[in-house]
């Protein structure tokens, strides 16, 4: 079982910047591959990024693909996404989950989930 916990959302300006960060229970985190997803008001959840156990390999959605990065603090048991250059279409809920051995980009591949947190970017 594995509890995440997202923080760091909020309201920011276009151009401006967020790092959102996913604290993980457990002693077993460094074995999950990582992804963050988002869901904007009347849209399906969508992958935005993911990064493996290890936090060697990262992969993005095109749409954030040199805006957004991700990564990991093993020893924290933390996923970290920094988003820059911040679009009014970044605004939806951001959720951190976690699976084991799939390496995937599709939702239901994921096992664990957190509440989620609101990012807003007005223009």
């Amino acid at each position: 079982q594995v509890l995440l916990v997202e923080s760091g959302g909020g309201l920011v300006q276009a151009g401006g910047s967020l790092r959102l960060s996913c604290a993980a229970s457990g002693r077993t985190f460094s074995t999950y591959n990582m992804g963050w997803f988002r869901q904007a008001p009347g849209k399906e959840r969508e992958f935005v990024a993911r990064i493996s156990g290890s936090g060697v390999i990262t992969s993005y959605a095109d749409s954030v693909k040199g805006r957004f990065t991700i990564s990991r603090d093993n020893a924290k048991n933390t996923v970290y996404l920094v988003m820059n250059s911040l679009k009014p279409e970044d605004t939806a809920v951001y959720f951190c989950a976690a699976e084991i051995g799939t390496w995937s980009e599709v939702a239901y591949a994921y096992n664990y989930w957190g509440q989620g947190t609101q990012v807003a970017v007005s223009s």
